[in-house]
């Protein structure tokens, strides 16, 4: 579809008013849209892997892909999605757009390019029929302007060999909390090229339950679209299988100057998450271990004899999540406590303002258009942040984000918005 933006105030001196065209892309015109991306961030396009794969823009979708396109002809910015699948608290699958590849050329920013691509690309998702739009952001100053707002958060843990003892408590596990040991898996190193059938499924079977993952479709592993381990960059991996030989756990990793650098771990559940950090941790000839994308409130630290010997860096913000069809986004998730709550939702980018009433029983939720007093009052992008239970309201509250309109209801949206577990997402887009 084509459209175009008028948009009278980017006009600079002795410049006429302008209009873009935003259209979408063709296969053809895969390079071209590649080209003005990097251009867009001063970059030139990287090798592609060995037998044809492994470059990030290799699963690029291009009828999600769209062009900004000058008076000349010149495409001047760039926007993709990509289909992935939201796993939402109540391990509930939903569709969502993940927002990719998006850039302006540096003769043509501050212009209303950006606002023109996101505006158009808003549309375009909603006409698919889709209510959740989520995206990693390059600057964190960019996207709450346009709905968007930070839910899950990631960090690294950095720990020295000579302090990697771990030293587990004899404690029981409960039914709702199992207990990280004793484990009776056992761990087999691969390569990467070996295992790419079991990385699949191990993280497939990992992200149906983890709040706030997103889907890795076949392609991207057919393709080696992305980061390692979905890249077929040289990896070892630890593969954790259980007592029955199932793989359900693995560690990608490559050592270079004196650190074993873990890309990710992923784990069915705590016990075979420990399995694969005491495997990691007891490699020999490295200084010191590191897991990125590490999630932060991981009980691996209290597992550590030396609880200071984990050293937590690069705490920062993940997944933005924009809610596109705030009824049908409340309802699409599980619920934990019951209650009800009005909230008063603005949409400043997209012009809309909209009051709901959320009843939540038994795990379930209705949401409908209310006149009712609000109990809270706030922008789509904090409802975005709070939406997957990984940024409690009241902070956003004591923040100024939100405004609480009564007593109690900010501890009333705590107990709401909360998720089984903390949300984390590892996927790289």
């Amino acid at each position: 579809m084509v459209a175009w933006h008028h948009e009278p105030w980017c006009r600079y001196p002795g410049e006429a008013a302008v209009a873009w065209e935003i259209r979408s892309t063709t296969d053809e015109e895969l390079d071209v849209f590649v080209g003005t991306l990097h251009a867009a961030f001063g970059r030139f396009p990287e090798t592609p892997e060995e037998g044809g794969g492994g470059v990030w823009w290799s699963a690029l979708e291009t009828d999600r892909n769209v062009f900004a396109v000058a008076a000349d002809g010149r495409p001047v910015g760039t926007a993709g999605a990509y289909s992935f699948e939201l796993t939402l608290p109540g391990e509930v699958l939903a569709p969502a757009a993940g927002v990719t590849a998006v850039g302006v050329v540096p003769s043509h920013r501050r212009r209303g390019v950006l606002s023109a691509m996101m505006r158009h690309q808003l549309g375009e998702l909603r006409r698919r029929g889709e209510f959740l739009s989520v995206l990693l952001a390059s600057e964190a100053l960019i996207y709450r302007r346009f709905g968007y707002g930070p839910a899950t958060y990631t960090q690294r843990l950095t720990v020295p060999r000579h302090r990697a003892a771990l030293g587990l408590p004899r404690a029981r596990g409960t039914a709702d909390a199992p207990s990280a040991g004793p484990d009776t898996g056992t761990v087999e190193v691969l390569r990467r090229a070996e295992c790419g059938e079991i990385l699949e499924e191990v993280y497939d079977r990992y992200r149906r339950a983890q709040p706030g993952a997103l889907s890795r479709p076949h392609r991207w592993w057919a393709l080696g679209a992305g980061q390692p381990p979905v890249s077929p960059k040289p990896r070892y991996v630890a593969v954790h299988r259980d007592a029955d030989g199932v793989p359900d756990g693995y560690a990608s990793y490559a050592v270079g100057d004196d650190t074993l650098t873990v890309d990710e771990t992923i784990a069915t559940d705590d016990a075979v998450f420990t399995a694969l950090a005491r495997f990691v941790l007891g490699h020999d000839l490295v200084k010191q271990v590191e897991f990125r994308h590490f999630p932060p409130e991981h009980p691996l630290r209290w597992q550590l004899a030396d609880f200071r010997a984990g050293q937590v860096s690069g705490d920062t913000d993940w997944l933005w999540v924009r809610l596109l069809d705030v009824p049908r986004a409340l309802t699409a998730r599980g619920w934990f406590t019951d209650g009800e709550l009005v909230l008063d939702v603005d949409d400043p980018f997209l012009g809309e303002h909209g009051r709901y009433l959320l009843t939540v029983r038994d795990g379930k939720a209705t949401c409908a258009p209310t006149d009712r007093d609000p109990g809270l009052s706030l922008d789509v992008s904090d409802l975005g942040s709070v939406y997957l239970g990984g940024t409690a309201p009241s902070t956003l509250v004591r923040a100024g984000h939100i405004r609480a309109h009564r007593p109690g209801a900010a501890a009333l949206a705590d107990a709401l918005f909360r998720a089984e577990r903390p949300p984390h997402c590892l996927h790289w887009f």
